[in-house]
């Protein structure tokens, strides 16, 4: 089988990394807090000091990082995975990031005769585990094909698209519906159960109609259970949604929804939801309604 080197063993990135390892990889792998690998190290991971190493050490390198500037920290200096990179080494880079990024990024690579893909992925933590990661891939045709059957064990659908920068241009137009169907769809039934719905039958009813998606009906269970494991939490969300933002600045593109839900999890962030799944929406809206209450009360009472 392949060696592979992870780099940033997160939430979905140690998923990624744990299912490679299941399937009979060699698993290499590195992250910034070495404890989150202990599990890991445990079914199999040889564990490396650095980025570089990681690459060194593997004939495809994949990367999960939060943002661009942690993409930037892992991949350039003398530790990071560029350095690492040896001629004809595949590199996939699996985090959401800025489509300039990317691209800039896939054009130093390109300086150490390796190849990149862009491959940010969408789905949940289950979704990782399982193998059932949907996974929107950029670059040149003949470097996907090298790679696609490990991608496929990662992803029960794996799409090519063009460039690096189109997977990503994808992944964020993915995630503004996301954002704004999990607000529309926390209002919806949070109207029915302010009208005296009971909210169990609103959520089946609402789920099994025309607007169920698959995201809104794995969801709702967690409006009735919010999770403190999140799948996709609040703060990932809105730098994506940021990134949505600024790319759509660029192009002149008016962006109104995306701009409401933003508002929003700026609200979910200042009331302590950051680190909450999405689903934290729903609450966020029922604090709101709950609050002038408490202070009508309050004044009654005083």
């Amino acid at each position: 089988m392949t060696t592979i080197g992870v780099v940033g063993l997160g939430a979905m990135g140690g998923r990624i990394a744990g299912r490679l390892l299941a399937q009979g990889h060699v698993v290499h792998g590195t992250n910034r807090t070495r404890s989150k690998a202990d599990a890991l190290v445990a079914q199999g991971l040889v564990w490396c000091e650095n980025p570089r190493t990681t690459a060194q050490d593997s004939d495809v390198v994949l990367s999960m990082v939060t943002n661009d500037a942690a993409l930037e920290a892992v991949t350039q200096g003398p530790d990071g995975i560029v350095a690492g990179l040896a001629p004809g080494t595949v590199y996939v880079d699996m985090s959401t990031v800025s489509p300039t990024a990317s691209r800039t990024l896939a054009e130093r690579v390109a300086t150490r005769r390796a190849s990149m893909l862009s491959a940010p992925v969408s789905g949940s933590v289950p979704a990782a585990e399982e193998g059932n990661l949907a996974i929107i891939v950029g670059g040149q045709v003949d470097t996907f094909e090298r790679v696609e059957p490990i991608l496929r064990q990662l992803g029960s659908t794996v799409t090519f698209v063009g460039d690096v920068g189109h997977a990503l241009l994808l992944k964020l137009a993915i995630n503004i519906s996301l954002a704004v169907q999990m607000l529309a769809f926390s209002e919806g039934v949070l109207l029915a159960e302010q009208g005296g719905l009971d909210r169990t039958v609103a959520l089946q009813v609402m789920t099994h109609s025309a607007i169920g998606s698959p995201m809104l009906q794995a969801r709702a269970a967690l409006i009735r259970d919010l999770p403190d494991n999140a799948w996709f939490d609040v703060a990932m969300m809105q730098k994506d949604l940021g990134l949505a933002l600024d790319t759509g600045r660029e192009h002149g593109l008016p962006m109104p929804s995306t701009t409401v839900a933003d508002r929003m999890l700026s609200s979910a962030r200042a009331a302590g939801y950051a680190h909450r799944d999405i689903a934290v929406l729903f609450r966020l809206l029922a604090d709101m309604v709950a609050a002038p209450r408490s202070r009508t009360l309050g004044s009654a009472t005083a």
